[in-house]
């Protein structure tokens, strides 16, 4: 694990092309919503494969700060929830989603649904920047009484649940509104409609959501624009597994290009509920070959890198992997559908251009996107990463082609993935393919 304490690290580049089996951590959007599925059933229910890391830890706090039990083994990944069937700890209470996005989206609407509050939620200051009002004004609407911060969406005091009903909601800033606004909407006493008013970003992640909450018992109707939940309760799972986490394997796959090598990621598969394994798909493109078995997902570089143009607004948390790849390709790349996730932990955006530019890269933002051009050798730099840990892991890809790069803040890696930098430094020491 990345000290904390650590200014910046260097990236070395390989020796030689690695042929690697890379086991990544559970996925952080699937254990928490597992955890909070669990937290809300009735009796207990038992998860295998849960990510360990500060997104996920805030969650189980939160969540046992609202009355579920928590026990924990194999490191954490093992975990027993006992639930409280739906009902909440009484208020006053507070709880505190720290940096975590899906935790404090989900639990607004949950606190939402809670009628012996008043509940106060906050988090820190990275994630009191981030936008919340879409989810706060659609849970107005299904009758809650809340109060935000004098500047800011966070902190938010919950005086009176709602009942839930029929909702708007615009689906063009954050696909977790509508995930959050789903998880809870068995608890609310009319159920919940929700009717998109924009287009949906992210539509994986919600058919993730549902696809969760079906393991657990609730039915989530999707006509397209228009998603429906009865109200009721969750039942309780003995046996919940956790797949690998789709995004964090992009990076290895993006290495495997980067170096020429192969990369393994076992119990990851193109059939799960993670929209990010597509990443792959646009790999292959690129030049490179994917293989699927029993085992895992398989990518191999190929003998020329090529540029792509390929929309990743439902991809949107791998489009800065390929930004780290992309220069290294023999024609330029352009990545499209992604003007949202200037909002995300940075301005993703730009954070892209301004890094890539501060190697030598020619790269031109653009209002939804980006385009970069091939560049061969990149000068050595510091990235900044804008404490955002997906700025951390992709642009230390570079370094494994290209010298002289560090990363800044590499301690910025434990929200989603504690052990990254040494998982990455392990493709060194991995046979050569």
């Amino acid at each position: 694990m990345t000290d904390p304490s650590v200014d910046s690290i260097a990236v070395e580049p390989v020796a030689a092309p690695p042929n690697a089996t890379v086991v990544v951590p559970g996925s952080k959007s699937i254990t928490n919503r597992a955890l909070l599925a669990a937290a809300l059933a009735d009796g207990t229910s038992a998860l295998s494969g849960a990510l360990v890391a500060d997104d996920t830890e805030a969650m189980s706090g939160a969540l046992r700060r609202l009355g579920a039990t928590i026990e924990e083994a194999r490191g954490g990944t093992e975990l027993r929830v006992r639930g409280t069937a739906g009902r909440l700890s009484p208020g006053p209470l507070a709880v505190d989603a720290r940096e975590s996005g899906t935790t404090a989206r989900f639990l607004a609407a949950l606190l939402a649904t809670g009628t012996e509050g008043p509940y106060r939620l906050d988090a820190a200051p990275q994630m009191r920047a981030r936008p919340m009002g879409p989810l706060l004004g659609a849970l107005r609407t299904a009758g809650a009484v809340l109060y935000e911060g004098d500047d800011a969406d966070l902190p938010l005091d919950v005086v009176e649940a709602g009942t839930g009903g029929r909702v708007p909601l615009s689906g063009d800033v954050s696909s977790q509104f509508l995930s959050a606004l789903l998880l809870a909407a068995p608890l609310f006493e009319h159920g919940l409609t929700v009717e998109l008013t924009s287009p949906l970003v992210s539509r994986p992640y919600v058919e993730m959501t549902a696809a969760v909450m079906a393991s657990f018992g609730v039915h989530v109707v999707d006509e397209g624009d228009r998603f429906s939940v009865e109200p009721g309760g969750y039942r309780a799972h003995e046996g919940y597994a956790v797949e690998p986490d789709a995004s964090s394997a992009s990076y290895f796959f993006a290495a495997a290009v980067v170096t020429g090598g192969r990369v393994t990621v076992p119990g990851l598969s193109r059939a799960g509920l993670q929209g990010d394994v597509a990443f792959v798909d646009v790999l292959e493109r690129m030049g490179a070959t994917v293989t699927e078995s029993g085992r895992g997902l398989t990518v191999s570089a190929g003998r020329e890198l090529r540029g792509v143009e390929a929309d990743f607004s439902s991809i949107s948390d791998t489009a800065m992997t390929l930004a780290a790849v992309a220069p290294f390709a023999t024609t330029p790349s352009r990545i499209t559908g992604i003007g949202f996730i200037r909002r995300k932990e940075s301005d993703r955006v730009a954070g892209m251009v301004n890094e890539l530019r501060r190697c030598g890269v020619e790269a031109v933002e653009e209002a939804d996107g980006i385009t970069i051009e091939p560049a061969g050798t990149l000068q050595p730099a510091t990235i900044d990463v804008y404490a955002d840990h997906r700025m951390a892991m992709s642009f230390a890809l570079l370094g494994l082609r290209s010298p002289g790069i560090r990363i800044s803040d590499p301690g910025c890696v434990a929200k989603t993935f504690p052990t990254y930098f040494e998982l990455l430094d392990g493709l060194r020491r991995a046979p050569a393919r």
